[in-house]
Order: C-alpha cells, then structure tokens, then sequence
C-alpha cells in the first residue's frame, strides 16, 4: 500500500503543466494554459489547466483533476502504475507503507481496502487456476482467443469445487469474502464458493482495481450462462461498464465506442482489432453508462442481437438514454443478423466487415421513429393518436434542445400537425427556455458561507486556525466539508489546492467534492481574498452566536418561568428580546 503523505508530496512536487503538455499541446491563456479537450471531440479550446490550482478542467465535457487522474484517464494507467509513472518524472522512490495494527485506518476506507485486496487476491487465483486447466484453455482456443488477449483482460477459471477459495484464504469464515461477493452462505449455515467450473472475468474500476467477477460457463448444459458478482461497497452494476478500463485509449483513438452484450464479444472483438467495445454488466445500459460513455467520446454505437431479445434490450437502451442524451452526441444501432453476435460476426468476417456495418448503424432518432411506427400504418387518425401517445413520453424525457426540437418537428409531420399544435397539445416543456431558465437560476445562485470559505481555505491554506473549527457548530454535510477542510489546511499550510483535494476527498460525498472542483476552476486566483476571508469568518462567528443562543433560548423556555433561577431569567429576557 502506498502511503497517503507520499501521494500528497508527489502532487505538491509535480508540475501538471509539464505532465499535460507531452500528451496534449497546451497554449498559454492568461494565469493558465488551454486546449482542445482530449476525453472529447471539439472545434474550440475548453479544456483548461491551472499551474497555481495544479489541475485540469474541461467545461464542455466536465472532466477534472489533477496530475494522477490525467494520466490515469488518459493513458489508461492503474492508480498505483500512474504513481510510480509520476515519481519516476520527478525523480522520486514509491514507499511502500507498513500497517501498524495499533493505528488501524478508518474503518469505512479499512473496510473497501480489504474488499480490494481480496477481490485481487481472487483474480490472481483464478489466472493461475487457468493455466493448469486444459479444459478451460482449449474452451476459449475454441472461441478463437489467444493467450495475449487471455492475458490482457486477465481472464481466469474458477474450478469445479465447492470449496477452492479455500486454499487462497485460509480464513475461510471471514466477512469480506461474503461482502466481496465471492463466498455464499446457504440456510444452514455452509459456506461455499459461488463461482465454480467458470470462465472468469475480472470487472475493473476507473483505477483499474479487481471490483467484481463475470462468470461465464463452460459446460452448455449449466445455468445461468453468465453469472456476476452481486452489488457490494465497491461494485455497482447500474455503473460499471465491463472492458471500459481497457478500452479508454481506443475509443479516444477511433472517435467511438461500441457496447455490446456481452464479455465474450468484448474480449472477441478485442482479439480482432476493435479494441473500443464494452459491455453493461448483466443489465440493462443505464444513464450513468450513458454518461459516463459520453466523458470518452461523442459518438457511442449500441449492437445487440437481431432476434426479439436483442430488439427488446436495445428499447431499454433507448429509454435509458434519453434523459443524458446532449446536443452533438450521436447513438447510433446496429442491429445484425438473427444467428450473429458481435463475437460470431467478427470470427466469420473479420473486422473491416464489422466496422463496415458500424458505419450503416441507425441513428437513435431513425430507430425512434421506426420502432414506434412498426406496427401502427398511420393510415387512420386513431391510428396517428396512438403514434403521439407512444411518442409523447419519449419527448418529454429528451431535455437537449436541438435533438428535441428535429424529433418533434419528425413526429408533427408524420401526425400532419404543426408544431405548436403538437406542442400544446401534448403539453411538452421547451428545452430551449428550460435550459436557459437552469443557466439564469445557477448564475444568480450564491455559493453558501461554508462553502466559500472552503475555497479560499484552498487558495490559501495558511490562513486555517483552530478557532474557526470551534465556529462550526452543525453536522451538515457543507458543515462536516469545513471541518475536514480546516483539518487538513492547518496540517498541511503549504499545500496546493489539488493536494488539500486529495486529503479530503475520502470524508466528503461525491456532489461537494464536484462543486469544490468546478467552483475552483472559476475562481479568478489574482483576486486579493482577505477581506472576503474576515468577513466569512464574521459571518461564521455570527451564526455559531446565533445557534448558541437559539439553543439556550430553547433550554430555557423548557423549564417553567419559576423554576428558572435569577441569573437564568435575565438571560431568558436578553434572548426574548433580540427576536
């Protein structure tokens, strides 16, 4: 494990400017330097990085963070590989830190710590249990896989056997392997492995971390055919994609990504040169695949089987997708013959005949239209009012405002309507006016006080001191976001903003950590920031006053008129008479 005061030193040393620049030309504009964004196609420079702040933002696609996260997103390099990429640029060794079972870590990040290391213990298990399987081997020889593919996406077998993990954790009854996922507990009480005889593959995170398993099986006649691990602390179906670690690099390479069905079509594809395909994981594409998809490229291309099952997965997709879809975003679908998948059209073909029928795919509004008019010939006007009942939910799901006014116009025009007819019929928002009410509304919204002073607590650290920790008096989350960040200010007063980020993003929920990141990158930092300082702590002093007094003003009131002592009515009577 590398220690945290190493990572914290790493960022304080390390230029990002420098690191982003051998990737990414940057021009200098102003305080700091810009770019055409490389985690998304665009015309015009908005991806900035600040040398003061030490990160990067992009204000069209949102992407941010520092140093680390830049090589780890563009190079597709592990958190761990990306450090010791960074120390090894600014000539640093990578400690690795000795666990003093007297000073255990915090238990929320002890507890996903031990989730990791078995969860990779386990993958490693099942990579060496691969090898000494002929069975397993000459099964994905059979599907046409070569070792190096095998190898890259760490593939593994599970073997036969109720009890093999066994031999891996000699503590067997211990908790994580329940919580991980990797060991079932029936009625009675019996402990057994829930992968078994299975192909095994190992489903990363962002950081490329062993987060959970997909198990594929061998023997036709076992069910079910595919079989993941359950939800856990570190593994959430509804927003991991299966191959996406591995594939980042080639889908900013090709401009698109592929989501297929399935593991075997990710790994297959990969094995003949489309290296951008992922899979959802077991279910159904979701918007936070969506989303996430969109961070990597605008161009996202959905294959699914032809046959009914195929039809019905890619209607899910759609109605996933609608909420995050974005103007310049294209969804495309390519549907292949009933007796294909991409893994069998690939082996058959190849890959230049796939990418050809990538190229045909359906657009998402083509597809709209073509799955709500299969089975109705618009041939009566009934038959035009079930066309806008089908469709009129799906319009108002679709909140970017160029896509959603070509789509209405499409589907006034096959009713014979005009627009607003069918606008107002429908009662349908204007994305337009929606979207520009939403950006008057977020301008014109003030950052809160505690908030405020966690940004120029950023900026400079220095000016953190114990009283102010003693002004803080609730439990809000913006309240707990404080406390840490005056914590972790007054331990480290020489900080950069990315660092101090670093040291409270484990206490912080994801929405603070993202705000503190984007009003971060607003912030004009030649600003001079001391009376706006002194006047939040007033402001702070003010309402730590204010809750104390409120609170004794309720002890008091609590008690009758006559138990209340001398001093105590006097207070009673000063409190009264400030409201």
């Amino acid at each position: 494990m590398i220690p945290e005061s190493f990572i914290q030193e790493l960022l304080n040393r390390v230029d990002i400017v420098e690191v982003i620049d051998k990737a990414v030309p940057l021009k200098k504009a102003g305080a700091n330097y810009s770019a055409c964004c490389p985690f998304h196609n665009e015309k015009s420079p908005s991806f900035t990085v600040s040398p003061t702040k030490q990160f990067y933002h992009c204000f069209g696609c949102g992407a941010h963070g520092s140093a680390l996260s830049f090589l780890m997103e563009y190079n597709g390099l592990s958190f761990v590989e990306a450090i010791h990429d960074l120390a090894r640029q600014v000539g640093m060794i990578v400690p690795q830190e000795q666990r003093d079972p007297n000073q255990p870590a915090p238990a929320s990040k002890a507890v996903l710590l031990s989730l990791q290391e078995t969860l990779q213990q386990a993958a490693n298990y099942y990579k060496a249990e691969l090898k000494k399987s002929p069975r397993a081997i000459d099964y994905l020889k059979a599907r046409g896989l070569s070792g190096q593919v095998a190898a890259k996406f760490q593939i593994g077998y599970a073997p036969a056997g109720w009890q093999n993990l066994q031999t891996v954790f000699p503590h067997y009854d211990a908790e994580p392997l329940e919580t991980a996922g990797l060991v079932v507990q029936n009625e009675q009480g019996r402990r057994y492995d829930r992968f078994r005889d299975r192909i095994m593959f190992p489903i990363h995170n962002q950081k490329g971390e062993v987060i959970g398993f997909g198990g594929r099986v061998i023997n036709p006649e076992d069910s079910p055919k595919y079989y993941n691990s359950p939800e856990t602390p570190v593994f959430q179906k509804g927003h991991e994609l299966y191959g996406l670690f591995m594939a980042r690099r080639a889908i900013r390479d090709a401009g698109r990504v592929l989501v297929v069905e399935g593991y075997m079509d990710v790994v297959a594809l990969a094995q003949y040169g489309i290296e951008y395909a992922v899979a959802a994981l077991g279910t159904a594409t979701t918007p936070f695949h969506i989303a996430k998809l969109m961070r990597q490229t605008d161009e996202i291309v959905f294959s699914f089987d032809g046959d009914k099952a195929g039809r019905t997965a890619a209607w899910r997709a759609v109605m996933n997708a609608l909420p995050a879809i974005k103007d310049g975003v294209k969804l495309r679908f390519l549907f292949l013959p009933a007796e294909h998948d991409p893994d069998s059209f690939v082996r058959e073909f190849g890959k230049e005949a796939f990418e050809a029928e990538m190229d045909k795919a359906m657009p998402l509004s083509q597809y709209i239209i073509q799955h709500l008019s299969e089975h109705n010939p618009l041939a009566s006007q009934e038959d035009k009012v079930q066309f806008l009942n089908d469709a009129e939910p799906i319009l108002k799901q679709i909140k970017a405002p160029r896509y959603a006014m070509l789509l209405r116009k499409k589907v006034a025009e096959m009713t014979g309507l005009a627009g607003g007819e069918m606008q107002r019929m429908l009662k349908l928002p204007n994305p337009a006016k929606t979207q520009q009410k939403a950006l008057r509304q977020r301008a014109r919204m003030p950052l809160s006080l505690h908030v405020r002073l966690a940004l120029m607590l950023l900026m400079r650290p220095q000016w953190a001191r114990l009283e102010l920790l003693d002004k803080i008096t609730g439990e809000s989350d913006e309240e707990q976001m404080l406390r840490v960040m005056v914590k972790a200010a007054m331990a480290k007063p020489e900080s950069r903003p990315v660092v101090l980020l670093q040291m409270i993003t484990p206490y912080i929920s994801e929405g603070l950590r993202h705000q503190l990141h984007c009003e971060l990158s607003l912030l004009d930092e030649t600003l001079d920031f001391t009376l706006e300082f002194e006047g939040a702590c007033t402001q702070l002093s003010d309402m730590a006053l204010m809750a104390r007094e409120k609170s004794l003003l309720g002890q008091l009131t609590e008690k009758p008129f006559s138990a209340l002592s001398e001093a105590e009515r006097e207070a009673l009577r000063q409190l009264t008479s400030k409201r």
